[in-house]
Parts: structure tokens; C-alpha cells; sequence
């Protein structure tokens, strides 16, 4: 397998992730993509954000333009550690990329005189930890997995509608199956804009992992219950949760973030939820519902490790101290969550990680340090090819004393 190169269009191809589709025209879209590569390199935005605010900035690209450059520009961050095994030296991003419209990645993955971290495409010191915590054959297959595209998927709002409505209302407009462990879950076989669609105006659906769903079934609430939702962001597992309350009890969405707590309220609204209140960090409110809460969700900070393929660029900051200070920050997040819960409720810590430090480690010292027992078995699973996201759940309940 290899990538082709014309003088006219470049056309790029890599059946083993799927990195492009179709043409990249040049200069225009070449263009665009150095520059990309080029600034990204100096900020500190995570990789879709920088990408949704260049594209803001330069209205001349079409929507096939950004759809070409944004999958190369993410096959170029995955892969970067082997084009840069095999790119001429000085290193610059138009070396990488002539690299990689030819490099037949298949084939490279088995050539076992390239060390294998770099056939990987991954830093010494993260493929070393991922060893150490999945076993060498694991972690390879791991790295593979998150050097491919993630799949699309949604959750449907059963508030609004159901999934049957949904599939039958878009069947001939898109490539589309239902998921096989979230009931309330569809997956695309092809990105689409769905934000100018009039379901997503209408509340109907959410961009939602299917695992993501899944940890947020963990939380078998009950109508007249309150929820807390202790590091909500913008409201993902809020949004699905809110169903099962079938519009009584409440939930609140507590994060640091006002902005995110801003954009979970517009979610909110567009979804129909009105039993729902945002909490930011400094609200004098807090103190009012401190050990009211029937359940609390603690969707901690994390490594990221389960939604690499998401988030590419990450795995090339992560350091081990890094890890160590997220796991302490987990811990301390936890503590002060906890003490919104009523004894006899439910608190359920979840992470999009693959790290035993930020799972089943912490689940043990959770239990060791506080009145809990825990309920049923944890919730995990791993980036496949085509699958879900890496994620852990696991419900404990508190004591009464």
C-alpha cells in the first residue's frame, strides 16, 4: 500500500486508518495544511479546537476543503513519529508530508528493524507505560487503533423521539446502523455536518461516544431523584441521564468552567430539559444541597488515553509527572464530590482512560479511604477498530451509619 503523488492533485490514501477519502487539490489545500501544521506547533489548544478557529478565520475553505485538509493534517499528528523516522533530516512539516503521501504505513508496522514505539507512532516514555499497564501486545494494538479515525456516533433524546423514529427518518439520507450496546445510540459510516441538520436544531440527537452513553447508563436514577453532575463540562452525560427522570427530580451541573456551563445550558434548552440547574464552582447554592444528592457523577479529569483517536496531538504531551498530577487531582475531586452525596446514595467515578492508575488504583483507594461499598462491576472498555472509546465506570454506594 502506498500514497500517490501526480503533478496536478495529490491523491492520498491509508486503508489501515482511513486518513483520506478522496483528492486534495494543490496548491490551495496544501497550502492551508503547512500552515496548519506550522501554527499548531507553537500553540496549546487541543487540536480540534485550533482547527475550528483557523477555519473560522479563513472563510475561502469550502466544506471539502476542510473535511481533505482535517484528515491529513490528523494522519500527519498520528503518525509523526514514524515519517519522522523515515523523513530527510532537517525535520520540517513539508518533509513529513511528502513522506506520507508515499509511505505504506501497512507495511512499516510489520518491519521489525524500526523500534517499536516508532512503528507505533507514539513517545518512548507513553508506549513504555502503555506496556507496562496493558502487556506488549495490547499496547501495540492499542496504538494502532489510535492512529485510525473514531467512529461517528449519536445518542438519540428520548425525550424528543426514539431510535426507530430516527433510523426510519434518515434511512437513504445516510450510511447508518444501530449500536449495539447503547439503546439509545446510532453510528455514521461517513462524518456529516450535523449541526446545520434540523434534528440536531430540534433537540432530537447528541454527538455522543457509544461508551460515553454507556457510562452515563451506570446512573439508574429514578423519577423525584436529584442528580449531581460534578464535573459536567458542557452537559454530555447530563443530556443523558435527564430522560430516566422523565421530567421530575432535578439535576445540577457543576464544573470550574463557566463557559462550558454556558454552553451546557444552551444543550440544555435545545434538548428540552428544563429540570436541570448549572452550578458554577463559586455558587453560594452549593451549601444548600451538601449531602442531598441521590447520585453523583464524577467524569474526572483524566489522561485522555481512550479517546487518543479523538485527540492525537495529546499523546504527545502527556508526561509521566503529568500522570501522577491527575491522579492526585482525581483523588481530590472524588473527596469534595463526595460530600454532596446522603448516605445510602450512589456516587459513580468514571474516566476516558485505559490506565489502571486512573481506574481500578483509584477505585481501591476510594474504597480504602471512604464508607463505600461498591455496586456490581466496573464498567471498561477499549478502542477497536470501528468500536467504541476506552472507558471506566464504577458505581459505589455509601454507607449509612
Amino acid at each position: 500500500m502506498s500514497h500517490r503523488l501526480s503533478n496536478k492533485k495529490i491523491y492520498l490514501k491509508s486503508e489501515e486508518s482511513s486518513i483520506i477519502s478522496s483528492v486534495m487539490q494543490r496548491p490551495f489545500r496544501e497550502h492551508h495544511l503547512l500552515q496548519i501544521l506550522s501554527a499548531f506547533e507553537k500553540e496549546t489548544f487541543p487540536l480540534d479546537v485550533f482547527l475550528r478557529n483557523y477555519f473560522r478565520k479563513h472563510t475561502a475553505v469550502g466544506s471539502k476543503d476542510r473535511k481533505e485538509i482535517c484528515h491529513a493534517v490528523y494522519g500527519i499528528i498520528r503518525w509523526r513519529a514514524l515519517l519522522d523516522y523515515i523523513a530527510k533530516k532537517p525535520l520540517t512539516w513539508e518533509s513529513r508530508y511528502k513522506v506520507f503521501i508515499d509511505c505504506p504505513i501497512e507495511s512499516l508496522l510489520k518491519d521489525e528493524t524500526i523500534p517499536i514505539h516508532i512503528r507505533a507512532s507514539f513517545p518512548k516514555a507513553f508506549y513504555q507505560l502503555l506496556t507496562d499497564a496493558l502487556g506488549e501486545e495490547r499496547a501495540f494494538e492499542f496504538c494502532v487503533n489510535c492512529n485510525a479515525p473514531a467512529p461517528t456516533t449519536v445518542r438519540v433524546n428520548l425525550l424528543k423521539t426514539n431510535r426507530d423514529a430516527l433510523i426510519e427518518k434518515w434511512k437513504g439520507l445516510y450510511k447508518i446502523y444501530p449500536c449495539k450496546y447503547s439503546l439509545a445510540g446510532i453510528c455514521f459510516e461517513e462524518k456529516i455536518n450535523f449541526f446545520a441538520s434540523t434534528e440536531f436544531k430540534e433537540g432530537l440527537f447528541e454527538i455522543q461516544d457509544e461508551a460515553s452513553q454507556l457510562i452515563a447508563n451506570l446512573i439508574t436514577i429514578k423519577p423525584g431523584e436529584r442528580f449531581l453532575d460534578y464535573c459536567a463540562g458542557s452537559g454530555g452525560k447530563s443530556l443523558a441521564i435527564a430522560p430516566k427522570l422523565k421530567g421530575s427530580g432535578q439535576l445540577f451541573l457543576h464544573d470550574i468552567r463557566t463557559s462550558c456551563l454556558l454552553e451546557a445550558k444552551k444543550r440544555l434548552k435545545r434538548a428540552g430539559i428544563q429540570n436541570a440547574q448549572p452550578l458554577p464552582h463559586d455558587s453560594p447554592n452549593k451549601k444548600s444541597i451538601k449531602g442531598k444528592m441521590d447520585w453523583v457523577l464524577v467524569d474526572a479529569p483524566c489522561s485522555g488515553t481512550g479517546t487518543l483517536r479523538r485527540n492525537p496531538d495529546m499523546k504527545w504531551k502527556l508526561q509521566e509527572e503529568m500522570l501522577h498530577r491527575i491522579t492526585a487531582e482525581q483523588r481530590q475531586i472524588f473527596d469534595e464530590a463526595l460530600t454532596f452525596l446522603k448516605p445510602g446514595g450512589h456516587i459513580v467515578y468514571a474516566t476516558c482512560s485505559v490506565l489502571p492508575q486512573e481506574n481500578g488504583a483509584q477505585a481501591a483507594y476510594f474504597l480504602e479511604r471512604h464508607s463505600l461499598e461498591q455496586v456490581g462491576e466496573p464498567f471498561s472498555s477499549f478502542p477497536y477498530a470501528g468500536g467504541m472509546d476506552g472507558f471506566f465506570g464504577i458505581v459505589f454506594k455509601k454507607k449509612k451509619v
